[in-house]
């Protein structure tokens, strides 16, 4: 994941069923008197950066999305705690056919969504078929951005860039506790891929009833219907209360899970933007606990007795080097760039303890990382002996780096700026500082054309599969890259639909080495990504992918 898609919510605050102020909403009988201290509680409170884009994670693509629709939503896989592999969720076991088209899925019995609907077979490919039959305003990237990255289309597109139909063929439910789905042409990814939020099971009967893709407006600005705002409903052990937006959304306990509930029966994400104010807001003892939380942070919230949680890497920050400015279109000034940094200070000097320094576009944990492919070590003799022979030895290079944003993969963007325009000084490139904010301006003038040059950027893995890195990356032409390989570009979208796991591991270690050769930007880092929390808050389960639902976390001594 990389940015929030910005949807604009048609709502109004009945439509909300909005129920009071947000202090009110934070102070449940039995609680302390900010809902947050004393006793036996069981409210939850964890500032969120953001508000959610959307309710329906159907339309959703963004951390802070996730993050609530976690809580409500489960989907027939999940993960194992605390890694990024697949594990069963409300589907027991799965069996995949040797020609790998068709998938049968073996589920929970016993299971109700949260309006009493019964979790079935039925249910399982009313959903399929939903995403499979988006149409209009449905099929803009903002929208379904997951079903089109993982399915590659729908059963009819209506947009110029998709490649027709998609890998999904049909859903069958033989039974109430089975459901069988045929592809196209084999997709190997695809059991990881049902990891995501964005592939919940929800409600058939309130996704009818609430017109869940009644959506308007344009893929720029969409206006979701009351179901995205009002009404999610999934089977998770948490179901929605209200969303004030710009001010908190509110979880309370689903009394019908069938798993364990849990101390906490009461969620409160309220919505803090700034990192400042989210420490502080630890420290007044106004929230439990937060992501995101700065390096520089760290320490002094250890020393003051908070506990920091930190999540095993599970992503990348890389320096792009876009092959549309000319300069860069040159592999010997590249390789300079590469032998000019000294990842290991980088990594020393700006990033969370226990960062890895990156050698592969993907982090070790995930099949296909290559430990062969060429590593480019610290040698600023040789950057400067290779600006030489390109004739570039007095280069000027434009550095676009985001400001006023804090990444899990970049925490302190400007410092890694810093950091590197040192570097690239003390070998005779002249660098120009070209600072933008975050979000749009930053990611439009990145990915949306081709004016600029070295770039500060990376991604957080969705689900554990070699091509959700480096296939959103490198698996066609791009703005953000400016080149055109056709030959890599092939290797990376071969490999990604080879059935046996053993060819595809050696075809992505092979993609992943071509990669470093043609070096269209150089993997830094895998930073750790902290989280903070009072000193009571116990068991929280850190997640490398951010699955993390909080009905297994206790509060108090």
């Amino acid at each position: 994941m990389r940015t929030r898609w910005q949807i604009v919510a048609g709502v109004v605050v009945a439509g909300l069923a909005l129920t009071g102020c947000a202090a009110s909403e934070r102070d449940p009988e039995g609680s302390g008197s900010d809902g947050a201290t004393g006793g036996g509680r069981d409210t939850f409170i964890f500032a969120a950066s953001g508000d959610p884009a959307s309710m329906d994670p159907a339309f959703a693509s963004d951390g802070e999305s996730f993050r609530v629709a976690r809580q409500i939503f489960e989907g027939l896989v999940g993960v194992e705690p605390g890694t990024a592999d697949p594990a069963p969720l409300l589907a027991e076991s799965w069996d995949v056919s040797d020609d790998g088209l068709e998938y049968t899925f073996h589920l929970k019995e016993d299971v109700t969504f949260q309006d009493g609907t019964e979790f079935d077979g039925e249910a399982v490919c009313f959903n399929f078929e939903r995403w499979n039959n988006f149409t209009g305003v449905l099929q803009s990237e903002s929208l379904s951005y997951y079903w089109q990255k993982v399915n590659g289309g729908f059963a009819t597109s209506d947009v110029a860039s998709l490649n027709g139909t998609g890998k999904y063929e049909s859903c069958e439910a033989p039974d109430a506790s089975t459901a069988v789905i045929h592809l196209r042409s084999p997709l190997p990814e695809l059991v990881s891929a049902l990891s995501l939020p964005s592939f919940s099971m929800q409600s058939p009967t309130a996704l009818q009833e609430y017109d869940a893709d009644a959506v308007t407006g344009d893929g720029e600005a969409p206006v979701l219907p009351e179901y995205a705002t009002g009404h999610p409903t999934g089977t998770g052990p948490y179901q929605f209360e209200s969303w004030s937006p710009g001010e908190e959304v509110v979880l309370t306990a689903y009394d019908g899970y069938w798993g364990d509930q849990g101390q906490v029966k009461r969620i409160v994400f309220p919505i803090i933007s700034d990192a400042t104010a989210r420490r502080q807001a630890l420290q007044a003892g106004d929230i439990d606990g937060y992501d995101l939380v700065g390096p520089a942070d760290v320490v002094a919230l250890e020393e003051a007795g908070f506990q920091i949680v930190n999540r095993d890497p599970f992503n990348v920050l890389y320096l792009g080097m876009n092959q549309a400015n000319p300069d860069l279109a040159d592999l010997k000034v590249r390789q300079a760039i590469a032998h000019a940094i000294d990842k290991d200070a980088l990594v020393a000097q700006t990033l969370p303890e226990g960062t890895e320094v990156a050698t592969n576009f993907v982090p070790p944990a995930v099949v296909g990382w290559n430990e062969d492919v060429a590593t480019y070590e610290y040698d600023p003799a040789k950057a400067k002996a290779l600006l030489a022979e390109a004739g570039k030895s007095g280069l000027t290079i434009d550095f676009n780096y985001p400001t006023n944003v804090s990444r899990p993969y970049m925490p302190t963007p400007e410092q890694v700026f810093t950091a590197i325009e040192a570097d690239l000084e003390a070998v005779g490139i002249t660098v120009n500082p070209v600072p933008d904010p975050w979000n749009p301006e930053y990611l439009d003038k990145i990915q949306g054309g081709q004016e600029h040059g070295l770039h500060l950027l990376g991604w957080t893995g969705d689900y554990n599969d070699t091509y959700n890195f480096i296939g959103v990356f490198f698996g066609g032409p791009s703005n953000e890259w400016g080149f055109d390989n056709a030959e890599l570009f092939t290797a990376i979208n071969e490999a990604r639909y080879v059935a046996d796991v053993d060819a595809q591991r050696e075809a992505y270690e092979v993609a992943n080495a071509a990669i470093l050769e043609f070096l269209p930007g150089i993997p830094l880092a895998h930073p750790v990504p902290s989280l903070a929390f009072k000193a009571d808050v116990h068991g929280y389960p850190a997640s490398p992918v951010q699955d993390e639902v909080y009905n297994v976390i206790t509060l108090g001594d």
